[in-house]
């Protein structure tokens, strides 16, 4: 039989207005929790971000948490780990992957309470280096899932590929971007996609993992919670009832268990988003951080002078305001690092203005209480000078990315 495995991811920018936020939730969230409900074989993996976690609190729409939570509850939904407020965990610093991937757990283990038990870990947009490792294991994770580009040996469907980290194995499981983007542009229908799954493996027991944004149910696709996953669970379920199944949805976790440990492996860079073509011309992260992207290296350079002066505010801040401004600046740094911003600065084909600089404003203000910081406390004077000094290139990089975003044309 087929095993099947799927996952959805639930995330929104912390930038995200409200009435976004309340489509969202009724064109998406709740159909596909009414779903799930009422199909007894759903098996889902769900990656909650934390900072839609509480978006959703804050916004009134707790509703979707807590049906979240009866689902795990029911035991058709498990949940994974990421970092709260999604940022491209290979590109920023260790310290700051680590504090990501354990905010996240503590929102959410606030809100779902036992319910949130993952065993899984899902890097926001499947953005995945080596470098990301240590902090994944450390934080108690069993496996991560990576985009199927990453993939650097024959395709696996009977075997759980591993990684080494920290003198132990993580296992690895790989997207099937091909089926993933076929649900995800409704390119195929039930009876077609289960009819395919079918083929896998050749007749021996074999799996498939699928995973894909949440708000491509509904949102993205008018009805498609209902016209593709609940039409296709009811046709597993009636194939399960005649006697005659094969495909069974099982939870990502549950393929550990199903199928043996294969091949030692160290998957490409890369993400869900990511070509051959790119691969090819070592762009791992083409939508967050592509060489010749203009907008994109002033984007990151900003952030390294944010990384810079919130460092050294932490450090000096002795006195009570300066540690209220530091710590304000190092709080503000989690939801500023987030990846809409580099995404909507892309041109493939997406660009927004309002977006990235929505997003640049996070940052901005990050850098100015940092500086406040570091200015008001007992550092010495040639602590202070360097951070006047870190903070007026900070400033150069700013109004050079304004002038870029001013003279700039849509693609």
């Amino acid at each position: 039989m087929i095993a099947w495995a799927l996952l959805l991811h639930f995330y929104q920018p912390p930038t995200q207005t409200h009435d976004v936020l309340v489509k969202v939730a009724e064109e998406s969230y709740r159909p596909l929790i009414a779903v799930l409900r009422a199909h007894e074989n759903a098996r889902v993996a769900v990656n909650l971000q934390g900072v839609l976690t509480e978006l959703l609190l804050e916004h009134g729409l707790g509703d979707v948490v807590g049906g979240l939570r009866e689902l795990a509850e029911m035991g058709r939904v498990e949940f994974v780990g990421s970092g709260k407020f999604h940022p491209i965990l290979p590109l920023i610093p260790e310290a700051e992957r680590k504090r990501q991937i354990a905010e996240n757990a503590r929102t959410n283990r606030a809100a779902l309470g036992r319910a949130w038990n993952p065993r899984g870990f899902f890097p926001p947009e499947m953005c995945y280096s080596r470098d990301i490792l240590g902090a994944v294991h450390a934080a108690g994770h069993e496996w991560l899932i990576v985009s199927g580009v990453a993939c650097p040996v024959e395709w696996p469907v009977d075997v759980v590929c591993r990684v080494p980290v920290n003198g132990a194995q993580l296992r690895v499981l790989f997207r099937d971007d091909i089926r993933s983007n076929r649900i995800s542009f409704k390119e195929t229908n039930p009876e077609g996609f289960l009819d395919d799954l079918g083929r896998v493996g050749e007749g021996k027991d074999a799996y498939v993992v699928t995973a894909m944004d949440a708000e491509t149910y509904g949102h993205h696709i008018r009805d498609w919670e209902r016209e593709f996953l609940g039409a296709t669970l009811s046709l597993l379920a009636g194939e399960a009832a005649a006697g005659s199944p094969r495909v069974g949805m099982v939870f990502p976790s549950e393929l550990m268990e199903l199928f043996p440990d294969g091949p030692v492996v160290e998957p490409h860079a890369s993400s869900w988003s990511t070509s051959l073509d790119d691969l090819a011309a070592h762009n791992p992260f083409p939508l967050w951080k592509a060489p010749g992207n203009r907008v994109h290296e002033l984007q990151w350079e900003y952030v390294d002078h944010c990384l810079d002066l919130v460092a050294v505010a932490r450090r000096y801040a002795t006195t009570p305001e300066a540690k209220e401004f530091a710590g304000a600046a190092y709080e503000r740094l989690g939801p500023a690092l987030h990846s809409c911003q580099f995404w909507w600065a892309s041109r493939r084909p997406m660009w927004s203005i309002p977006m990235i600089y929505r997003g640049f404003l996070l940052l901005n203000q990050v850098a100015t209480y940092a500086a406040h910081a570091v200015a008001i406390g007992e550092a010495s004077e040639p602590v202070k000078r360097e951070a006047r000094w870190r903070l007026a290139a900070a400033n150069e990089t700013r109004l050079e990315l304004e002038r870029e975003l001013i003279g700039s044309r849509a693609p």
